[in-house]
């Protein structure tokens, strides 16, 4: 292959993935934010999740991306291990529409689909009309880089010999299509290139086969990277795909000869054939293993223990029978729940402090997640608690309700708070910068005093202690305050000196600002505290600070 083939070849494979990519984004922000819930909340039964993680995968056009939100929701306990396993055999089901789309022969309509596309998303009135465009685009340049490609392998339809290993070893086929979906991460891209290969005569139905398998298998790496540095039960996600996959491989491995019959008489056209095997691959194997969830996840977590961690399992106290049958317990299922999402925030604020004492950078996808799931948890409160407020409650429960829904606002703005300060850290970690000594030691003070009142807000909550809402209120918020106003001042004064860089000077203020607004949250939650459990007859909530 000469350097202009190699370089074709290159830009055909990247104008295929850039096409998956941008197809996927547009549909996805066609659909906001509901796919992630979609995902989050209707996974009752392994069907449904079967079936969700299908319908998600089908319209973001990547198994990996719906399988990295599975092992997400795993970490963050809004999802069971049970119920990730249904989202990632749905994923395989749907990625599986991609091979079936390259399939078809419309590539030679693929340059007035960029025309097309085009209009819409320059001169489209409306959003949704220019994510229907870019979405268009994508579609097209994945065929354009399907030409590419076709293009590039020409040369090769006199060199066949080179392919025969393939036919004749699947086992080296398997190994093949692994290492290559390792490398670039997406099983479309290899599938489409295993389609390609055997359009232009290179390869062979006995040969392609194997590599698809291989390309099944290689696509979970991209789960498992997901879950290097998150909790096990991440990690028990992640293997489950990967053990999905192998299954499914030696299943069909062991049965080639019966399932290269079954393709054969899908079609008369070979990249058809590769199509429908890839499909019937997944689904088949999902058909296979569905039955056997149950024992599959108790496996996964024999292969991948626990050892006793403790996780975030989502919203257990949200009881909807309680709004009919018992509103005042809904009231209490409501600072249950506000409690352990309090729960999340500390575990951010933590995961904020190890990022800046160990200059740990995998903390940032820590905190970016925890802090989607305090979005998500946040929402389902919300609206859990406006269901209540719509049933015929006495004075007093309606004013508890209201202090927890406010409640429900202040600890979001400190997740919102840490993620501010995850930033600072990243572009601290990222334009190299440091703190002096003096700075580092004024830093740990200041968050110290700062998650001392985040803890004791939340104890305070789950207790009704009146005595530690009050010391938040009286001491640690007024000392945060204090502390701000002259380290601020100290720091202004390095600067002066010239003992600390300019830019990690406006970083270490940053911190001191938000480090103060989470303080004045934690004051706001003590005083709900002391609404709640003082005399529950009280006519209007203290004002807060904003």
């Amino acid at each position: 292959m000469n350097t202009a083939m190699a370089f074709q070849l290159l830009g055909g494979v990247g104008l295929f993935l850039y096409g998956i990519k941008l197809m996927g984004d547009s549909l996805q922000d066609l659909a906001g934010d509901r796919l992630r819930q979609l995902i989050a909340s209707l996974t009752s039964t392994p069907v449904k999740g079967i079936l969700v993680g299908t319908l998600v995968t089908m319209v973001i056009q990547s198994s990996s991306a719906t399988s990295v939100m599975a092992v997400s929701f795993v970490h963050a306990g809004l999802m069971s291990l049970k119920q990730a396993i249904s989202v990632i055999m749905g994923a395989a089901i749907g990625t599986t529409i991609t091979a079936q789309l390259i399939a078809f022969k419309i590539k030679h309509f693929a340059l007035p689909l960029v025309g097309i596309g085009m209009i819409f998303a320059v001169f489209g009135r409306n959003k949704r009309q220019k994510y229907l465009g870019n979405g268009m685009v994508g579609f097209a340049l994945l065929f354009l880089g399907m030409i590419h490609m076709e293009g590039a392998m020409a040369f090769l339809k006199d060199r066949q010999d080179i392919f025969l290993a393939f036919s004749d070893n699947p086992f080296l086929g398997v190994l093949a299509g692994t290492g290559l979906t390792m490398l670039v991460q997406s099983s479309s891209a290899t599938v489409g290139l295993t389609m390609v290969m055997a359009s232009q005569g290179l390869i062979n139905i006995d040969g392609a086969i194997p590599i698809l398998f291989g390309d099944n298998i290689g696509t979970t790496i991209t789960a498992v990277i997901a879950s290097l540095g998150l909790g096990r039960t991440a990690k028990q996600a992640a293997v489950s795909q990967v053990f999905f996959k192998i299954i499914g491989t030696i299943i069909f491995m062991t049965i080639f000869p019966v399932f290269r019959s079954v393709v054969v008489l899908t079609s008369h056209d070979i990249a058809r054939q590769l199509a429908n095997a890839h499909t019937l691959f997944n689904v088949t194997n999902t058909l296979i293993l569905l039955p056997f969830i149950g024992p599959f996840s108790r496996l996964i977590e024999k292969v991948v223990p626990s050892r006793g961690e403790v996780v975030f399992t989502g919203p257990q106290y949200l009881d909807r029978r309680l709004v009919n049958a018992s509103p005042a317990a809904g009231v209490d299922a409501v600072r249950k729940e506000l409690i352990r999402l309090g729960g999340l925030v500390q575990n951010m604020m933590a995961y904020v402090f190890d990022a800046f004492e160990k200059d740990d950078y995998h903390m940032i996808n820590q905190v970016n997640r925890t802090e989607k799931i305090v979005n998500e948890t946040t929402h389902t409160i919300a609206s859990y608690a406006s269901e209540l407020f719509q049933k015929s409650l006495s004075e007093e429960l309606s004013i508890v309700l209201s202090s927890y829904v406010n409640g429900l606002g202040d600890i979001e703005r400190i997740g919102d708070h840490a993620q501010n300060l995850i930033e600072l850290f990243e572009y601290k970690f990222e334009h190299k910068l440091s703190f002096s000594q003096k700075g580092m030691e004024e830093f740990e003070d200041m968050f110290n005093t700062t998650s001392r009142a985040v803890d004791l807000c939340i104890e305070a909550m789950a207790e009704e202690n009146q005595s530690k809402a009050r010391e938040v209120i009286d001491v640690l918020e007024k000392e945060i305050d204090r502390k701000e106003k002259i380290l601020r001042k100290s720091h202004i004064k390095r600067l002066n000196m010239g003992k600390c860089q300019p830019s990690s000077g406006v970083v270490f203020i940053d911190i001191l600002s938000n480090l103060e607004r989470i303080g004045d949250h934690a004051h706001n939650l003590s005083y709900i505290v002391l609404d709640v459990v003082g005399v529950r007859n009280i006519q209007r909530i203290p004002k807060l600070k904003k």
